[in-house]
């Protein structure tokens, strides 16, 4: 029976060598998902919109909920909101879609050179183009309600580069443990809606009593979004800190992801 390396290595290697594919699989992702729609590739445009409307009318209208320090202003609590929505959902679409990505590409299952491990990857590709497009949604709003924005929000890639290791070994051992166990989308689709409330989305974390606090900082989130929100309204750098204690816990989560799925993708043709 072949086996498969665990070596944090192959993954580099595996992207450099199928790059070409990558990209062929990522744009036929993004175009694939609006397929046939009248307006095509304009929802990925539309939905964040919508989103934004929907959440900034019950949240500062309705529950009149403000930012710590901030004007109070309706313009300013949808930017700061819009900010950690758009980070929590890439992570959700990311997380969702991992516990079927192996089921729902069963023809590559059988050739035994296909590179399965690029699945999740390609669905981080997809998720990471409506991120791009949100982003540039919140950063029009920005422009037409206080003009140019901070420079910090440049280094909005760096915060989320650990953002994006954690979510590919979550999504690496998802997609391994959904051929094995059907539940696991279930129980996945059950979960990440409650994580979104156990994160600071709508709230500041500072609000929150201390124990609260120390849950809240448990979710896998919470720091890339309060750190995206840092350098993209509030215009204060990364807390390198944070941000590289944080880079090291999702690197080697992705690795033991990565690990657990080359471990166990030898079996996935008996299962499926």
């Amino acid at each position: 029976m072949q086996k498969f390396s665990t070596s944090p290595k192959t993954i580099i290697v595996s992207l450099w060598l199928n790059r070409g594919l990558l990209r062929g699989l990522i744009h036929r992702e993004i175009i694939g998902r609006y397929k046939g729609s009248f307006l095509g590739i304009l929802w990925s445009f539309f939905n964040p919109l919508l989103m934004l409307a929907v959440y900034t009318f019950f949240f500062s209208v309705v529950f009149r909920a403000r930012w710590a320090g901030g004007s109070g202003s309706k313009a300013e609590f949808a930017l700061v909101l819009f900010s950690g929505l758009l980070v929590f959902n890439f992570f959700s679409e990311c997380i969702n879609r991992a516990p079927s990505l192996v089921l729902s590409n069963v023809n590559y299952v059988k050739k035994v050179i296909f590179p399965l491990e690029l699945l999740p990857v390609v669905a981080m590709g997809g998720a990471g183009f409506h991120l791009f497009i949100s982003f540039l949604v919140w950063l029009g709003f920005y422009v037409i309600v206080f003009g140019i924005p901070h420079a910090g929000v440049l280094l909005l890639p760096v915060v989320l580069l650990p953002l994006a290791l954690l979510t590919l070994g979550f999504s690496w051992c998802l997609a391994a443990l959904g051929v094995y166990l059907r539940d696991v989308s279930q129980v996945v689709v059950t979960l990440v809606p409650m994580l979104m409330f156990l994160s600071p989305i709508f709230y500041p974390i500072s609000i929150l009593p201390a124990e609260l606090q120390s849950v809240v900082r448990l979710s896998p989130v919470t720091i890339a979004v309060e750190q995206a929100r840092e350098v993209m309204y509030w215009g204060t750098s990364i807390n390198w800190l944070h941000w590289g204690g944080y880079l090291t816990v999702a690197s080697v989560i992705a690795w033991l992801g990565f690990a657990w799925f080359q471990k166990t993708r030898k079996g996935f043709a008996d299962v499926i």
